[in-house]
């Protein structure tokens, strides 16, 4: 750094010196005036006068180039630690990648557990169809059958019946003929 004097007045004086202070470059001042080459300027709570050649409005190279090189430094340290979170993120997708591949498995067993779940559900359901069809023709059989029974209780105590009033009727006519034989012989005798 160059240092530059700050004076008092628009004039170079060295007995008695004018100088206020020496300021080093690129210190930030505030601009007052102009006047024949110099430049009236403020420095914190300090006024004096400054060689306008000294003062420059672009920033000065030594100072963009530091400027530059902590840009660059603080670029790199972002570029580092992207480079950390991009390895990172890598890590991550392989295991979200792993793991998308193990759930696509899991899915894929678990639509056939679906298909075989849905297909025992629709047997289950046939099943029970067919069960209430066959208690229906349970109750029809087996209406069928009490009626049979009955029917054939009807046609025992229908032949028990018969076979009675055949019986009477043999007994009767045994005994008719019985009657009829005795008088014949007894009409033989006589």
């Amino acid at each position: 750094m160059v240092p530059i004097p700050m004076r008092s007045e628009n004039i170079i004086k060295n007995n008695p010196s004018n100088l206020i202070k020496m300021l080093n470059s690129n210190t930030k001042l505030e601009i007052l005036a102009t006047k024949d080459g110099w430049t009236k300027v403020k420095f914190k709570d300090t006024v004096g006068w400054i060689v306008s050649r000294y003062l420059t409005s672009n920033i000065p190279t030594k100072i963009q180039l530091e400027n530059l090189q902590r840009n660059d430094n603080l670029l790199k340290l972002s570029l580092s630690k992207q480079n950390k979170e991009n390895t990172i993120l890598k890590k991550q997708t392989s295991n979200l990648k792993i793991k998308n591949t193990q759930l696509s498995i899991q899915v894929g067993k678990l639509k056939s557990e679906e298909k075989y779940i849905r297909q025992i559900c629709k047997d289950a359901l046939m099943l029970e169809h067919n069960n209430k069809n066959l208690k229906i023709n349970i109750l029809q059989l087996e209406t069928e059958l009490q009626l049979l029974q009955n029917n054939n209780i009807i046609e025992q105590e229908t032949i028990y019946r018969n076979w009675f009033i055949i019986g009477a009727l043999v007994l009767f006519f045994g005994i008719m003929i019985g009657f009829i034989f005795q008088k014949l012989t007894n009409n033989k005798r006589t």
